[in-house]
């Protein structure tokens, strides 16, 4: 079957919507909790010692429940690698072009998806270590987006062998 290519080509947007009730459960909630106060919390998997942040109710790996008390972890970190953003989301309400990084926070083994601010493009760069900028306290919720983004310290970068397994 043979097309005409001279015919318009019509694009018809069909808006969705979902709304559900999210159950965040025993771990998420005390992570939730903590947030809302301004701590982060990580879990401790009881087979490795590997830290997870947020907390989660067992480990990934292992696959057995992470015991113990939640391991409060500091708002610093270092930047595993990053991506440019310069294409526009409607989901997204950044101005373009953005840095979108993933943080190494200090004393965790997993990453934190999150925005650099305060930093041109052409210096963002892995190991670089940076430091959550968070919204005014009488504007937090039980919500990771209690934190704006993260920025430069100025503190030497992390050795490359301490993120490296991350990347």
């Amino acid at each position: 079957m043979s097309e005409d290519a001279s015919e318009a080509v019509e694009l018809l947007r069909i808006p969705v919507e979902l709304d559900y009730t999210y159950s965040a459960g025993q771990s998420a909630s005390r992570f939730l909790r903590a947030i809302a106060e301004g701590r982060l919390l990580g879990q401790r998997c009881p087979v490795d010692g590997k830290v997870y942040f947020p907390t989660r109710g067992s480990c990934p790996q292992h696959g057995v429940p992470t015991a113990g008390d939640p391991v409060e972890l500091p708002d610093r970190g270092c930047i595993v690698t990053y991506s440019i953003v310069r294409v526009p989301s409607e989901n997204i309400p950044l101005e373009l072009p953005y840095i979108a990084v993933q943080v190494l926070l200090d004393g965790a083994d997993t990453v934190l998806m999150h925005v650099l601010g305060e930093s041109s493009l052409e210096d963002v760069h892995m190991g670089m270590r940076v430091q959550a900028v968070w919204r005014p306290r009488g504007e937090w919720t039980t919500s990771i987006g209690n934190i704006l983004y993260f920025k430069p310290t100025g503190e030497p970068d992390a050795p490359y062998d301490s993120y490296r397994e991350h990347i």
